[in-house]
C-alpha cells in the first residue's frame, strides 16, 4: 500500500459525501463502468492515458471484443495488437499489455494480481493504474491520481509548488488517500476523476456548480485560474521528411520498423528525415540506399501530409519510385522486417497515422501495376 503523504490542511470529510453525492447524480454511463473485471478496466485505464473519453470509447468495445480476456490478449500476435490499437498513439502501452498479459499467463496462473504492489510489477503498469485495478476492480482503499485529480487538489489545496514536483505529488496522493470514505474508494476515485473532467477543468473551470467549492482554498483565495502551476510547455519538433510508395509487379514496398524506439513494431513506406541542403526527393534516394541498398529514380510527388504528433510535427513528402534494377534485393539495416504486399493488403497491417492517411489515398486514387 502507497504511503500517507496527507498534507496538514485537509478539508473535512464532507468533502467526501458532498463529492460521491454529485457522483450519483453526474456520472457519465461510459463502458468501462458497467463492469469490475480487473482486465476491462486495465485496459480501459492503459486508454484513457493522455487520451480523450470520446476517442476511447470506440477503441475500448473494439478490444474487448478481439481480446475478451487476459489469455487471448496473450495468445494474440503483437501485430495484431498493435493493428487494433492503431490510431490511439502512444504505441508502447499496447506493447506493454501484450507483454504483461503473456507475464500474467506464464507466471500468475492467468489471475491478474490483486495487490497494489503485485500490480506495479508488470510491465506498463504505474501508480496510477495499479490504484485504478485496486480501488474500481477489488475496492481497495487505495487512491487514484491522474491529471484530473492533479488539477483537483491543485486547487482545493491552493497549491503553490508546481504539481509534477515530487512533493506536490506527495502531498496529493496523500490528500486523496486520506479522504477516501472506507469500502468505497472506487466510487470515490471515480468521482474525482469525474469532477476533474466536467466541472473542474482546465480553462473555465464551473466553481458555481462545483459541489466541493467549499473546500476550495484557491475559489476562496481567487487564484483558481493560476492553479494548478504547471511546467514551461516543451517546444515540439518540425521534422521534414520524405517516403517512397516503391512499386513493382502491382506490389508496394513496406518495412516494419525495429521492436524498440519510436512507434515500434510499426509498418511504414520506406524514407527518412532530411538532411540540411537537401531536397525531399535527394533525401529519400539517399534513405532508400543507405537503410535497404536500393537505388530508386524517383517520381511525381503524390502528395504532403502534415501531422502533429506529441513531441513533434512532421510535414511528410510522399512520391512514387520505382527501383532501376528491379532484381534488386532491399537488406535490413534499420528495419525489422521487409515485405511487397499488394494494396488490399495495408488495410490489415498497423501504421502510425500519417501513414495511414497516405493509404486512405492509395485506397481511393489506385496504385499503377
Amino acid at each position: 500500500m502507497p504511503e500517507k503523504n496527507a498534507p496538514q490542511k485537509l478539508p473535512s470529510k464532507d468533502f467526501s459525501r458532498s463529492l460521491l453525492r454529485w457522483y450519483e447524480e453526474a456520472a457519465r454511463d461510459l463502458p468501462w463502468r458497467r463492469t469490475s473485471d480487473p482486465y476491462a478496466i486495465w485496459a480501459s485505464e492503459i486508454m484513457l492515458q493522455q487520451t480523450q473519453v470520446k476517442t476511447v470509447i470506440p477503441y475500448f468495445l473494439r478490444w474487448l471484443a478481439a481480446f475478451p480476456n487476459i489469455s487471448s490478449l496473450a495468445g494474440a500476435p503483437l501485430d495484431d495488437v498493435l493493428k487494433m490499437w492503431e490510431g490511439l498513439g502512444y504505441y508502447s502501452r499496447a506493447r506493454n499489455m501484450h507483454k504483461a498479459a503473456k507475464e500474467i499467463m506464464d507466471k500468475l496462473d492467468g489471475r491478474m494480481p490483486r495487490t497494489y504492489k503485485g500490480l506495479l510489477e508488470l510491465p506498463g503498469i504505474g501508480a496510477y493504474t495499479a490504484g485504478a485495478v485496486c480501488s474500481i476492480a477489488y475496492n481497495q482503499d487505495v487512491p487514484l491520481v491522474d491529471a484530473n485529480v492533479k488539477r483537483v487538489f491543485a486547487r482545493i489545496l491552493d497549491m503553490e509548488k508546481p504539481v509534477e514536483q515530487t512533493a506536490a505529488a506527495r502531498e496529493i496522493r496523500g490528500a486523496a488517500e486520506s479522504l477516501i470514505p472506507s469500502g468505497k474508494a472506487g466510487l470515490f476515485n471515480q468521482a474525482l476523476m469525474e469532477l476533474g473532467a466536467l466541472v473542474c477543468t482546465p480553462k473555465n473551470p464551473d466553481c458555481a456548480g462545483c459541489p466541493v467549492s467549499l473546500h476550495c482554498l484557491a475559489l476562496k483565495e481567487q487564484t483558481v485560474d493560476s492553479r494548478p502551476v504547471l511546467p514551461p510547455k516543451k517546444k515540439t519538433q518540425a521534422l521534414e521528411v520524405s517516403a517512397g510508395v516503391c512499386v513493382r509487379d502491382g506490389k508496394i514496398l513496406i518495412q516494419k520498423r525495429l521492436p524498440k524506439g519510436l512507434m515500434a513494431g510499426l509498418w511504414e513506406f520506406p524514407g527518412g528525415k532530411l538532411n540540411s541542403g537537401e531536397s525531399p526527393e535527394q533525401a529519400l534516394v539517399r534513405e532508400f540506399a543507405e537503410e535497404l541498398e536500393i537505388d530508386i529514380q524517383c517520381g511525381e510527388k503524390i502528395t504532403v501530409i502534415q501531422h502533429a504528433y506529441t513531441r513533434f510535427r512532421v510535414r511528410l513528402h510522399v512520391f512514387w519510385c520505382s527501383m532501376k534494377e528491379p532484381a534488386q534485393t532491399p537488406a535490413l539495416h534499420a528495419a525489422e522486417e521487409i515485405r511487397w504486399v499488394l494494396p488490399k493488403e495495408l488495410d490489415g497491417l498497423a501504421f502510425p497515422s500519417a501513414d495511414r492517411r497516405l493509404i486512405q489515398m492509395l485506397m481511393k486514387d489506385g496504385v499503377p501495376v
